[in-house]
Protein backbone atom coordinates (compact mmCIF):
# COMPACT_ATOMS: atom_id res chain seq x y z
CA UNK A 1 0.00 0.00 0.00
CA UNK A 2 1.29 3.47 -0.90
CA UNK A 3 1.85 5.65 2.13
CA UNK A 4 1.40 9.40 1.64
CA UNK A 5 2.31 12.07 4.16
CA UNK A 6 0.70 15.48 3.78
CA UNK A 7 2.69 18.50 4.87
CA UNK A 8 1.38 22.05 5.15
CA UNK A 9 3.88 24.66 4.08
CA UNK A 10 4.06 28.42 4.44
CA UNK A 11 1.17 30.30 2.83
CA UNK A 12 -1.24 27.40 3.30
CA UNK A 13 0.31 25.31 0.51
CA UNK A 14 -0.26 21.60 0.84
CA UNK A 15 2.26 19.10 -0.48
CA UNK A 16 2.13 15.33 -0.50
CA UNK A 17 5.21 13.13 -0.20
CA UNK A 18 5.55 9.40 -0.73
CA UNK A 19 7.01 7.74 2.38
CA UNK A 20 7.19 4.19 1.05
CA UNK A 21 10.83 3.68 -0.06
CA UNK A 22 9.90 0.80 -2.38
CA UNK A 23 7.70 3.17 -4.43
CA UNK A 24 10.11 6.12 -4.83
CA UNK A 25 11.37 6.45 -8.39
CA UNK A 26 13.58 8.88 -10.27
CA UNK A 27 11.78 11.80 -11.94
CA UNK A 28 12.93 15.04 -13.56
CA UNK A 29 11.58 18.54 -12.91
CA UNK A 30 13.84 20.97 -14.74
CA UNK A 31 13.13 24.41 -16.19
CA UNK A 32 15.36 26.84 -18.11
CA UNK A 33 14.05 30.31 -18.95
CA UNK A 34 15.72 33.19 -20.77
CA UNK A 35 13.84 36.46 -20.66
CA UNK A 36 13.49 39.94 -19.20
CA UNK A 37 12.76 40.88 -15.61
CA UNK A 38 9.32 42.49 -15.23
CA UNK A 39 9.96 44.44 -12.01
CA UNK A 40 12.72 44.85 -9.45
CA UNK A 41 12.92 41.80 -7.13
CA UNK A 42 10.98 41.90 -3.86
CA UNK A 43 11.77 40.42 -0.47
CA UNK A 44 8.99 38.28 0.96
CA UNK A 45 8.59 35.76 3.73
CA UNK A 46 9.95 36.40 7.20
CA UNK A 47 13.30 36.32 9.04
CA UNK A 48 13.04 32.58 9.53
CA UNK A 49 11.98 31.78 5.93
CA UNK A 50 13.12 34.62 3.65
CA UNK A 51 12.43 34.52 -0.07
CA UNK A 52 13.07 36.85 -3.01
CA UNK A 53 10.58 36.97 -5.87
CA UNK A 54 10.57 38.50 -9.33
CA UNK A 55 8.63 38.15 -12.57
CA UNK A 56 10.25 37.06 -15.83
CA UNK A 57 8.78 37.56 -19.31
CA UNK A 58 9.42 35.13 -22.15
CA UNK A 59 8.04 35.44 -25.68
CA UNK A 60 6.74 33.13 -28.40
CA UNK A 61 6.45 34.42 -31.96
CA UNK A 62 3.73 33.28 -34.36
CA UNK A 63 3.17 34.00 -38.04
CA UNK A 64 -0.38 34.22 -39.38
CA UNK A 65 -1.34 33.00 -42.85
CA UNK A 66 -1.55 36.67 -43.84
CA UNK A 67 2.17 37.03 -43.13
CA UNK A 68 1.67 39.16 -40.01
CA UNK A 69 3.73 38.28 -36.96
CA UNK A 70 2.30 38.04 -33.45
CA UNK A 71 4.27 37.93 -30.22
CA UNK A 72 2.76 36.24 -27.14
CA UNK A 73 4.26 37.05 -23.75
CA UNK A 74 4.25 34.55 -20.88
CA UNK A 75 4.95 35.78 -17.35
CA UNK A 76 6.72 33.51 -14.89
CA UNK A 77 6.87 33.95 -11.12
CA UNK A 78 10.42 33.17 -9.97
CA UNK A 79 11.21 32.52 -6.29
CA UNK A 80 14.71 32.34 -4.82
CA UNK A 81 15.35 30.59 -1.49
CA UNK A 82 19.13 29.96 -1.63
CA UNK A 83 20.79 32.52 0.71
CA UNK A 84 23.73 33.60 -1.50
CA UNK A 85 21.68 33.61 -4.68
CA UNK A 86 18.84 35.44 -2.94
CA UNK A 87 21.21 38.25 -1.88
CA UNK A 88 22.80 38.51 -5.34
CA UNK A 89 19.39 38.74 -7.02
CA UNK A 90 18.33 41.53 -4.64
CA UNK A 91 21.58 43.43 -5.21
CA UNK A 92 22.10 43.11 -8.95
CA UNK A 93 18.91 42.15 -10.80
CA UNK A 94 16.87 45.08 -12.13
CA UNK A 95 13.66 45.61 -14.10
CA UNK A 96 14.16 45.12 -17.84
CA UNK A 97 17.39 43.15 -17.47
CA UNK A 98 17.88 39.97 -19.49
CA UNK A 99 18.47 36.97 -17.29
CA UNK A 100 18.58 33.19 -17.47
CA UNK A 101 16.94 31.15 -14.73
CA UNK A 102 17.34 27.43 -14.16
CA UNK A 103 15.31 25.60 -11.56
CA UNK A 104 12.15 23.58 -11.09
CA UNK A 105 8.46 24.28 -11.49
CA UNK A 106 6.08 23.96 -8.57
CA UNK A 107 2.31 24.27 -8.21
CA UNK A 108 0.30 25.26 -5.18
CA UNK A 109 -2.67 27.18 -3.85
CA UNK A 110 -2.99 30.39 -1.91
CA UNK A 111 -5.94 32.00 -0.22
CA UNK A 112 -6.51 35.57 -1.43
CA UNK A 113 -7.73 38.47 0.70
CA UNK A 114 -11.34 37.55 -0.03
CA UNK A 115 -10.85 33.99 1.22
CA UNK A 116 -10.89 32.38 -2.24
CA UNK A 117 -8.45 29.63 -3.20
CA UNK A 118 -6.23 30.45 -6.18
CA UNK A 119 -3.88 28.13 -8.03
CA UNK A 120 -0.26 29.30 -8.30
CA UNK A 121 2.67 28.29 -10.45
CA UNK A 122 6.22 29.24 -9.50
CA UNK A 123 9.74 28.58 -10.68
CA UNK A 124 12.07 27.77 -7.78
CA UNK A 125 15.44 29.09 -8.94
CA UNK A 126 18.56 26.97 -8.56
CA UNK A 127 20.65 29.49 -10.55
CA UNK A 128 20.14 32.97 -11.96
CA UNK A 129 22.57 34.24 -14.59
CA UNK A 130 22.72 38.02 -14.96
CA UNK A 131 23.12 39.16 -18.58
CA UNK A 132 24.25 42.63 -19.60
CA UNK A 133 21.76 45.00 -21.16
CA UNK A 134 22.73 46.39 -24.55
Amino acid sequence: MLKIAKVFCRGGLQRAYCTDPTRIEKTVNSVSLLGRVGADPQRRGNDEHPVVMFSLATHSNYKYDSGDWMQKTDWHRVVVFKPGLRDAVMSYLKKGQRTMVTGKITYGEITDQEGKQRATTSIIADDVIFLQNQ
